[in-house]
């Protein structure tokens, strides 16, 4: 039987209380490190003496209780930069430590959080599956054979297993909620400009968005809330909102819930077990008193919007590395398939970015929440990116990202909320949608879902 390790608030909480440490939350998540990494890959480097300092530092006066992450342990993605730690983004193009913590990373300090290492990732987090030259294969802790989803896949095993009860993702196409939905966990994907890219302008222009992956709803609720806020360098700002750690704990209301399992990509089909996913989720909604009915989203084509984007992230932090010959073939490919992404094609990009988040936000006239699928595919074997290049990997990552990618566009916030089992034994999730600045909305939907049908906290331990 898997132990269940406490959640973040919990150790907030006993850390207040007298009844743990920092000390003793950190030397947990090592030791629970040592024991699953070795198996899973889900750490690129443990920065277990550093977090034992932070932990001691952090014990020294009892008024730092009161942070909001006071002796939390978490883990940080390979795109973040980490003081003293090469940001390798998934591969071997850099060498040089990071002079300092990115804009997120100190916000998370500065709230009590202790950084215990950074997690794997595709290079680039270009495909959705968390496979590299540089790292080998992460494994989902629930099958080792099977692939946890990604971009941001080394951050979800790390929390799926128990070594960590946070830890941070970036979300570019569905890089925080697929591996969400592979592992079962929840994770949000915030509203565009909700949360700074310091000291970049932004990620991947309009498509990327820094967010947490968790265990609990609660847990994701306080982080987005000590992340959030731009600063002066981001290119995009989202709009005021509460406290999403409030949200979390209010009931939400009756609320009008549309449902639908229709792929916005065409040729796509959504997997049985998702399918069931959704109506078995729309029942509970309707149980719960929600107004649940069937609706067409009449998704808009993202073809233009997001390709440009695509290919103009890859590009531009492909020239900003200090050694592209140590790239990915693959990445090398993309590079090069990506020269016609010029500065004017990229201002058409944003211009049809706008058109795509006016079309797909009119479902928002007549609800007030979209649920579909996260992911149309299960949770395929490992090796699904080897011998790859950049068309094969963009075809197999489709049924992945083709429900989530929509909402990166669009700018929407969206999460993926855990919905049990599929026929594999592998966790299924389920996607929720809100309005522009709705992620409020979104924490006090998923919070009653959590308390209406429990998860599992950590992957059981395989057979």
């Amino acid at each position: 039987m898997t132990e269940t390790p406490p959640s973040a608030t919990e150790i907030v909480e006993q850390c207040a209380a007298g009844d743990t440490s920092p000390g003793a939350e950190v030397a947990r998540s090592l030791a629970a490190i040592e024991a699953r990494d070795p198996e899973l890959n889900a750490f690129s480097v443990v920065l277990a003496n550093e977090a034992r300092e932070q932990a001691r530092f952090l014990g020294i006066g009892q008024g730092d209780t009161r942070r909001p992450l006071y002796g939390v342990p978490v883990a940080i993605k390979e795109e973040l930069d980490v003081a003293g730690c090469v940001t390798t983004f998934g591969g071997r193009g850099n060498s040089t430590p990071a002079a300092a913590d990115c804009e997120v990373v100190r916000r998370l300090r500065d709230a009590g959080a202790i950084i215990v290492g950074k997690t794997a990732m595709s290079e680039f987090g270009a495909f959705p599956y968390t496979e590299s030259v540089a790292r080998g294969h992460t494994r989902n802790p629930w099958r080792t054979s099977f692939s946890p989803g990604g971009s941001s896949g080394g951050s979800a095993v790390a929390v799926a297993s128990g070594m960590v009860p946070v830890a941070m993702g970036g979300d570019g196409g569905g890089s925080i909620r697929i591996p969400s939905a592979c592992c079962g966990l929840f994770g949000l994907k915030p509203q565009r400009g909700r949360v700074t890219s310091s000291p970049h302008a932004h990620l991947w222009w309009a498509l990327g968005v820094t967010g947490a992956l968790t265990r609990t709803v609660l847990d994701a609720a306080i982080v987005n809330d000590v992340i959030r806020g731009h600063l002066p360098v981001d290119r995009w700002r989202a709009g005021e909102v509460g406290s999403f750690s409030e949200a979390a704990g209010r009931e939400p209301g009756r609320l009008r819930i549309g449902w639908s399992t229709k792929p916005p990509t065409k040729g796509i089909r959504p997997h049985a077990d998702h399918m069931s996913a959704v109506r078995d989720t729309a029942r509970l909604l309707s149980d719960l008193g929600h107004e649940v009915h069937e609706i067409d989203p009449h998704y808009p084509d993202t073809t233009a919007a997001f390709l440009p984007q695509f290919f103009a992230g890859i590009r531009s932090e492909a020239r900003e590395v200090e050694h592209y010959e140590r790239l990915e073939r693959r990445t090398r490919e993309s590079y090069r398939l990506g020269s016609w992404v010029t500065p004017k094609v990229i201002d058409a990009a944003l211009r049809s970015t706008t058109r795509v988040s006016a079309k797909a936000n009119r479902v928002f006239d007549t609800v007030d929440v979209l649920l579909t699928p996260t992911m149309a595919q299960r949770p395929p074997r490992l090796g699904i990116l080897d011998r790859t290049g950049t068309v094969r990997a963009s075809l197999r990552s489709l049924p992945a990202v083709s429900y989530a990618a929509l909402w990166n566009v669009a700018g929407n916030p969206a999460c993926s909320v855990p919905s049990g089992t599929g026929t594999d034994g592998l966790p299924v999730g389920v996607q929720l949608v809100g309005p522009t600045d709705g992620e409020e909305v979104l924490f006090s939907l998923a919070a009653q879902l959590e308390q209406a049908r429990p998860w599992p906290l950590v992957a059981p331990s395989p057979l």
